[in-house]
């Protein structure tokens, strides 16, 4: 977490100048999103912003001080909530590079991965779900039983490495193919998490931050994952 002090000294160091330079502005989208900082932290931070053009502001340097203050305020802008920018993308293999979204999507985590998909055997996915493990992210898969001892299946690897896994145990597909990122991002669609999805298959799947959807597919998985829990 961002302390007020950090975020002082970071902001008078780029008013030093009176300008937000295009490295500064990378430099602090950088701190902000490491430090995972919520609406409040923000609205903090932006009225240290503003306090401290009010401080430096002068008849002679007014421009410049609002020319800053504006750079810095679409920063740190809050990106929860209603007044998150909407992010919405739709993917469709084989001709788009499916499997590098995904594993974007899986380096960027930084709590938690919800991964609720039929089959996963896709190598390249798989070691991405594994890295986001062994940096400390929450994964838990929920995968079809049938699915999971097929030949070439990565439910083994998933669980030898420590991941949390759960199966149904019915006579029917747990036939979902859907992730949830931290909570804020969802991946839904067609599209298995498997090689053949990726080259060959007519497949999609949409990468949105629709906080709706997100819930409902959130509440979805942790029932899915009581249900499994035997």
């Amino acid at each position: 977490m961002m302390t007020p002090q950090q975020m002082r000294a970071i902001l008078e160091q780029s008013l030093a100048d009176r300008r937000l330079s295009r490295a500064e502005k990378s430099v602090l989208s950088q701190h902000l999103d490491e430090a995972d900082a919520d609406a409040e932290q923000l609205a903090l931070f932006r009225r240290q912003a503003f306090s401290l053009a009010r401080e430096a502001i002068d008849a002679t340097n007014g421009t410049m001080i609002v020319e800053w203050l504006e750079e810095i305020a679409k920063v740190l802008h809050p990106t929860t909530g209603q007044e998150q920018e909407h992010m919405t993308e739709a993917w469709f293999s084989p001709h788009d590079d499916c499997p590098q979204r995904i594993r974007t999507l899986l380096a960027q985590a930084k709590r938690t991965v919800d991964i609720c998909v039929f089959t996963i055997t896709d190598d390249r996915l798989t070691s991405s779900v594994l890295e986001a493990h062994g940096r400390g992210v929450r994964v838990r898969i929920i995968t079809d039983n049938d699915k999971a001892a097929d030949l070439g299946s990565d439910a083994d690897r998933f669980l030898q490495a420590g991941i949390e896994l759960r199966v149904d145990r019915t006579a029917y597909h747990m036939h979902h193919k859907f992730a949830v990122f931290d909570g804020k991002i969802l991946l839904n669609g067609s599209y298995n998490w498997t090689r053949g999805a990726a080259a060959n298959n007519e497949e999609n799947f949409v990468v949105t931050n629709n906080s709706h959807l997100v819930a409902i597919f959130s509440k979805t998985f942790e029932e899915l994952w009581q249900q499994f829990r035997t």
